[in-house]
C-alpha cells in the first residue's frame, strides 16, 4: 500500500510570513485532497494539518469510518530553552489524543515520551529544516532515536537532505520506518512522494510502520517545487480576498490585502527568490551535520561520531 503522509488543508492555520496579510497556510479543501491523493495512485489517504486534526474530522464529517483514510497531524514541539522547532507527524491518532498532545508541545521530549503510550505512530518530520546548532548534535541525534521513525524523503527537502535523514535513520538502533510524503500545501504535488508498505489493510499499514517496514518512494524537493507551492498558495489567497468565505478576512482585511497585492504586484518573482534562498540555507545545514557527522562506511559509527562531536 502507498499513503503520501505528509499533505496540508486549509486548516494548517495562518501563515507566519506577513502575518498581518491573514492568509493561510494551504487552502486546499480536505475532500479535493482525498480526491487528489487517490487519482495519484496513493491507496491511503491522510491529512497532517499543523497542530489540528479539523482537516481530518471535515473529510470524516458525514463518511464514518473510510477504511482508506488514516487520521494524522504533523505536531510542532519546542526544544526547552531554546528556539529550536521539531515537527512530528503523528498518524492513526484519536481526537483524545490529539488534545492530550497540545500541553504537551512546548516540550518534545514530554510529547515523543508520551506518544510512545499510545496506538498512534510518530515520526521525525525533515530533522534539518529547523535545526541550526542550537542543541548538541548528539542529543538532537538521540531524540530522532527516541522516535519510532524518520521522514527519509521529503517532497519539499532536498536530496540532499533527505539522503542525510536516511542514513542517520537507518544508523541508529533498532528497526525504524523510513517514511515519506510530499509536505503539499497545494493540490499539485499530491501523492508525488509517499509511503510504502507491504500491507493490504489500514490497520496493516500502521503495524508496518510500528515495525520499521516502510519504505519511501517518489519525489525529492527543489527551489521549483518549493516556488511553485508559494505561488499556488498566493493564487489561493488572492481569489480569497475577492471571493471571501474566510472568518479570518473581514473586509478590511480584504482591503488591506488587496491593497498590499496590487502594490507589491511588479515584485511577484520574489517567491522565487524566497524559494532560492531558503534552499541555499537548508544545503548549508545540510553540509555542517553532514561533515559533522563524517562519511562512514559502517552507518552505527554515525551515531558514535555525533556523540563525539562535543568531546
Amino acid at each position: 500500500m502507498r499513503c503520501d503522509l505528509h499533505v496540508h488543508s486549509r486548516h494548517s492555520g495562518l501563515n507566519g510570513d506577513l502575518a498581518f496579510l491573514k492568509s493561510r497556510d494551504c487552502y486546499s479543501a480536505p475532500a479535493d485532497v482525498y480526491r487528489v491523493a487517490r487519482m495519484r495512485g496513493m491507496d491511503l489517504v491522510t491529512i497532517t494539518d499543523h497542530d489540528s486534526i479539523d482537516g481530518c474530522l471535515e473529510f470524516l464529517d458525514g463518511r464514518g469510518d473510510a477504511a482508506d483514510f488514516l487520521m494524522g497531524e504533523e505536531v510542532t514541539c519546542r526544544w526547552p530553552d531554546t528556539d529550536l522547532i521539531v515537527h512530528l507527524g503523528v498518524y492513526g491518532l484519536t481526537e483524545a489524543i490529539h488534545r492530550e498532545i497540545q500541553p504537551l508541545r512546548r516540550n518534545v521530549h514530554e510529547t515523543v515520551a508520551y506518544l510512545a503510550t499510545t496506538p498512534s505512530v510518530a515520526v521525525f518530520n525533515h530533522p534539518f529544516h529547523f535545526y541550526r546548532g542550537q542543541v548538541p548534535l548528539r542529543d538532537y541525534v538521540d531524540l530522532l532515536g527516541r522516535t519510532p521513525g524518520v521522514e527519509a524523503r521529503n517532497g519539499a527537502m532536498l536530496l540532499a537532505h533527505n539522503d542525510l535523514a536516511e542514513r542517520i535513520g537507518r544508523a541508529l538502533t533498532g528497526r525504524r520506518a523510513m517514511v515519506g510524503g510530499s509536505d503539499a500545501h497545494a493540490l499539485h504535488r499530491i501523492g508525488r512522494t509517499w509511503t510504502e508498505t507491504p500491507a493490504t489493510t489500514r490497520d496493516e499499514f500502521l503495524a508496518d510502520l510500528r515495525r520499521g517496514q516502510a519504505r519511501p518512494g517518489g519525489a525529492h524537493g527543489s527551489v521549483g517545487a518549493l516556488a511553485g507551492d508559494i505561488y499556488r498558495v498566493v493564487g489561493c489567497y488572492w481569489r480569497a480576498l475577492v471571493a471571501g468565505g474566510y472568518p479570518e478576512l473581514t473586509p478590511a482585511r480584504r482591503l488591506l490585502g488587496l491593497a498590499f497585492s496590487s502594490a507589491t504586484l511588479p515584485a511577484q518573482f520574489t517567491p522565487l527568490v524566497v524559494s532560492l534562498l531558503h534552499k541555499r540555507r537548508e544545503a548549508a545545514a545540510v553540509c555542517h551535520a553532514t561533515d559533522a557527522l563524517g562519511i562512514s562506511t559502517d552507518p552505527r559509527e554515525i551515531t558514535d561520531i555525533a556523540r563525539e562531536l562535543e568531546g
